[in-house]
């Protein structure tokens, strides 16, 4: 497996729809970019459960399996723009 994670957190996309105007705004996009963390962890988990019998699992594979997608899903947060479009989102309703 080719681990293209330093590639991934080296691009740094800033969205474009995004107005932050204060630090409520601040912390409001802070929580919207976890919340997308964290549903892009969820994806990950399961597309990438690896259910094989050939090799042994022990607790170690777990513990990395879950550090790599915490490190992929911390990476690829602003990506996908669930984030972005949760803050506007919530941005209007205040």
């Amino acid at each position: 497996m080719i681990d293209n994670t330093m590639t991934i957190m080296n691009t740094i996309n800033i969205p474009k729809g995004i107005d932050i105007e204060n630090s409520t705004d601040t912390k409001l996009k802070e929580q919207t970019d976890k919340f997308e963390a964290f549903f892009i962890k969820q994806v990950l988990d399961i597309s990438l459960k690896n259910d094989s019998k050939l090799f042994e699992k022990d607790a170690s594979d777990k513990i990395y399996n879950s550090m790599y997608n915490d490190a992929m899903s911390n990476a690829l947060t602003g990506k996908f723009g669930f984030s972005e479009m949760l803050f506007n989102f919530l941005k209007e309703e205040r």
